[in-house]
């Protein structure tokens, strides 16, 4: 949803009043009230106003208006985030998952805008069975599992992997780890490379990895009626992104480390291995670099390791290498030539 638009809905929603009533009290008229509630950009200077008018604190109002109130909101920021650091723990890449980290503030809103794309409907009140991880399920403020026996299911767990929005967020965030790992390896450094000039034309690449990553999960389409429309946008959009940077990398002769496009169509454990054997250093003993030419490389070497074995097999001994035939001629006259003077020659026979 657009921000100013978010704004004017979730202050009309707050404030139960009108857009008149709006107006006068951030002292526009009632016509700018209609424009941002059209998605009119709005000022830094008005966004504060609202932000102090509706008393949000530093929330986006998207994911306010999300979660349906204040207290909700603030209820799921802290699933969101106790979510995020169990991802953080599970990761294996090698690679810390920023966004997780949520230093810019953005992960509850970026997570409620991937669900909303999904088709995901957000409950008209904070689910009654995750309420209780605030005060432990069983009431005591608890939400470990019994120390007693370290083998027991964790209740709280177990509450929230069968709930299907606090289960899908996991997912995500799980994905998430792996994605960006790859991302992180190769791609990053790449878009970062003043030669390639690729700010412009690839800005999106990590600011939707959210989207990407869930576009890796599998989930009920009941729950997520949206996801195949979602996911059919999110991967397209990625293709001609990452298409963009091999381009500028090709023409500019910037090695790739890795095919980028694996990013769309690998499962997001496939690219959870990629980036953890990149981190780990298994891909320091490369012959070159570039994936591609490595790939070459590597071709032409076992080339000359299978070819001698099947002359040997064949029993071919008198084999000798026509040089003449490696190369181009580039002079078409030459070319001309040689053919007139073959030409010639057979004629003359006759």
């Amino acid at each position: 949803m657009n921000t100013s638009k978010a704004w004017v809905e979730l202050a009309l929603k707050i404030l139960s009043c009108n857009q008149k009533d709006l107006a006068r009290r951030v002292a526009v008229s009632p016509t700018q009230i209609s424009k941002w509630k059209n998605g009119e950009h709005m000022s830094t200077d008005m966004e504060d106003k609202f932000r102090a008018l509706v008393d949000i604190g530093e929330k986006h109002p998207e994911f306010v208006l999300w979660a349906d109130s204040l207290e909700d909101a603030d209820k799921w920021d802290r699933l969101i985030h106790r979510l995020a650091e169990e991802a953080q723990d599970s990761a294996e890449t090698g690679y810390n998952t920023e966004p997780l980290q949520d230093d810019l503030g953005l992960l509850c809103v970026q997570v409620s805008d991937t669900l909303s794309n999904m088709g995901v409907e957000p409950p008209e009140v904070f689910p009654p069975e995750l309420d209780r991880y605030f005060n432990g399920v069983d009431g005591s403020g608890d939400d470990e599992a019994d120390d007693d026996d370290p083998e027991a299911p964790d209740p709280l767990w177990e509450l929230l992997e069968t709930n299907p929005y606090s289960a899908a967020i996991h997912d995500i965030f799980e994905s998430l780890n792996d994605v960006w790992g790859f991302y992180v390896a190769y791609v990053a450094q790449a878009i970062d490379d003043d030669d390639l000039s690729l700010v412009d034309t690839t800005s999106n690449i990590e600011a939707c990895l959210m989207d990407l990553a869930a576009c890796k999960i599998q989930v009920d389409e009941k729950f997520a009626p949206k996801f195949r429309t979602f996911r059919y946008r999110v991967m397209k959009d990625y293709q001609k992104w990452l298409t963009a940077v091999k381009d500028a990398a090709f023409r500019t002769g910037t090695p790739l480390r890795a095919e980028l496009l694996d990013m769309v169509s690998d499962t997001h454990g496939e690219l959870g291995h990629t980036a953890e054997a990149e981190s780990l250093g298994f891909n320091a003993s490369r012959l070159h670099p570039d994936i591609y030419m490595n790939e070459l490389l590597v071709g032409m070497r076992i080339i000359h390791q299978v070819l001698p074995a099947i002359l040997k097999k064949l029993d071919i001994n008198d084999f000798e290498l026509d040089e003449s035939s490696l190369h181009i001629n580039m002079n078409p006259y030459l070319a001309y030539a040689d053919t007139a003077d073959d030409e010639t020659t057979s004629t003359a026979d006759e």
